[in-house]
């Protein structure tokens, strides 16, 4: 992951500046509050749902890889194959081999693992739609 060099000198930040990147902080932090108990009462953990969505909003030409989903969720390889053994073993998500390179695996969501990701998405739209203005009106502050 890609992150911002922090300079020796001492930043040029407002006080405004650090109220606005704290209330930002707690906005996104009162979304992934709200994440993880729809994924919890959704019988998942909030790590299978990001998965699931990773897996369903993979834009590659085909399907994901289990190095694309532990990059995606910022997971090492093996915690990835872990993750992705529990998924199986609920019949939320199956493996396939690819015909032209026997090493490689895709990952495909099952119909159960379909259906699941779509309850979860439509309630985080509807809170997208409560908390994005909010998020938004607070990132072009810090423009």
């Amino acid at each position: 992951m890609n992150q911002p060099r922090m300079s020796a000198k001492r930043p040029n930040i407002t006080k405004a500046e650090y109220e606005t990147l704290a209330t930002l902080r707690y906005a996104l932090r009162q979304f992934l509050r709200f994440s993880e108990e729809a994924a919890h009462n959704a019988g998942l953990t909030p790590q299978q749902h990001q998965a699931l969505l990773a897996i369903k909003g993979f834009g590659g030409p085909d399907p994901i890889t289990i190095g694309e989903l532990a990059e995606r969720l910022q997971i090492r390889h093996h915690s990835a194959v872990g993750l992705v053994d529990r998924l199986v073993s609920q019949r939320l998500i199956a493996r396939k081999q690819s015909s032209k390179d026997r090493r490689q695996v895709f990952i495909q969501l099952r119909s159960d693992g379909e259906a699941v990701l779509d309850r979860l998405s439509e309630v985080h739209k509807l809170q997208l739609r409560r908390a994005g203005p909010k998020i938004a009106a607070l990132l072009k502050r810090l423009r």
